[in-house]
């Protein structure tokens, strides 16, 4: 059985296993910053306009097809693609012209990351775009070796298993010494399968799915404060 800790952002029960890693993979929204600054809630408004224009449907109806979506495949968009025909570069385009002033800067993150050895990859179910704004206006972008996209994923998603084998193959990654940090509870039994120890950040967001609690044994750490969490390493 695979320990835990606690709710709060403690010292890891199994520090020294982290500690050795020599790759960190991250997801990006809703992970490295807080959910509480509306990033969230602008995508999902302009998820929901760009359904209710593309199917012709009204807005209402829109969100029920989205949250749909998002359960049965893994993002809105794969449903999108796969029952609708849809073309993702557009949608990706309008879905993330979003204002991401609302995230301040995060100095402690920074260092919180500069003190782990190793690589650091953005893993995300987004774009390469959305991905190094958030991370500039992060004032993190430095901290990172490289962003694993839903475009080079073939659009793709999280959880789907073949991408994380994608990924390793990508990064010549040995899951054995990696970590995985991600906001959404599911999209990390994949990659506890591959043998990488897994930490869950518990989301601030009204995302269902986000706040489902993990069914088995496969995140090995939680918290609700990254930052909090990395610095107690």
């Amino acid at each position: 059985m695979k320990q835990m800790t606690s709710a709060t952002p403690t010292t890891p029960v199994n520090s020294a296993q982290l500690l050795r890693a020599h790759t960190w993979v991250f997801d990006l929204d809703n992970t490295l910053y807080c959910g509480v600054h509306g990033l969230f809630e602008q995508i999902d408004a302009r998820m929901r306009g760009y359904l209710a224009q593309y199917l012709d449907i009204d807005e209402d109806e829109a969100h029920r097809v989205q949250k749909s979506y998002f359960r049965q495949y893994g993002t809105t968009l794969r449903g999108m693609m796969i029952n609708h025909a849809m073309d993702p570069i557009p949608y990706l385009d309008y879905v993330h012209d979003i204002d991401i002033s609302l995230i301040p800067a995060d100095p402690d993150l920074g260092h919180a990351l500069a003190r782990l050895d190793g690589r650091k990859i953005i893993f995300t179910n987004a774009d390469v775009p959305h991905a190094e704004r958030v991370l500039a206006r992060l004032g993190v972008a430095d901290h990172f070796d490289a962003i694993f996209d839903i475009v080079e994923a073939d659009f793709i998603p999280k959880p789907e298993p073949d991408i994380y084998d994608q990924l390793i193959k990508r990064f010549a990654i040995d899951p054995q010494g990696a970590v995985m940090v991600e906001d959404i509870a599911r999209n990390l039994e994949p990659a506890a399968k591959l043998g990488m120890a897994t930490v869950w950040v518990r989301p601030m967001t009204d995302c269902e799915v986000c706040k489902e609690a993990p069914e088995g044994d496969h995140v090995d750490f939680e918290t609700d404060d990254l930052v909090a969490w990395l610095q107690a390493l």
